[in-house]
């Protein structure tokens, strides 16, 4: 059974459409990084592997390639916002799930690596892109949340 909770929506536990909401944006945000670091390796001519998205030695400012990764991720964490803005919809829920997207990369990174990431450059980046795609998010549900509702009921007429 729905309740209305003080807000205009109805509230209700769904644990599928939050798993299939982390799904979502899980798959999105990759395929949108893999598809920024091709683009971006394009305009330098050089190739990108799956280690430029989970290899955390490759976050570093010393060569044009690692500022290639960096850059990538900071454009993805605004396109993230986008992203949950579209598909979470919910201003009390864009930092859970700006977080869960970050904790999932970072398990995959670990596993990926066969050990920790111990880099600071790692964690800045992360830390920076989480707070990005939250903030970001929480502004445009927040607009969304606040616009003004329509109170006639009836066919809209130009007096």
């Amino acid at each position: 059974m729905k309740k209305l909770t003080g807000s205009f929506r109805y509230t209700q536990w769904d644990p599928w459409l939050i798993i299939s909401q982390i799904v979502s944006v899980q798959c999105i945000l990759y395929l949108t990084l893999a598809f920024l670091l091709v683009v971006f390796g394009a305009l330098i001519g050089d190739t990108r592997s799956l280690d430029h998205i989970f290899e955390y030695h490759e976050i570093q400012v010393r060569d044009i390639g690692g500022r290639i990764v960096i850059t990538s991720f900071v454009v993805n964490s605004l396109i993230g916002s986008l992203v949950l803005w579209t598909i979470v919809e919910r201003t009390k829920q864009c930092m859970d799930f700006s977080c869960t997207w970050h904790v999932i990369h970072l398990i995959i990174c670990w596993f990926y690596n066969g050990e920790f990431p111990t880099t600071f450059s790692w964690w800045i980046l992360n830390v920076a892109c989480a707070t990005i795609m939250c903030v970001c998010a929480e502004f445009f549900c927040l607009r969304t949340e606040l616009a003004a509702i329509p109170l006639s009921l009836g066919p809209k007429t130009d007096l």
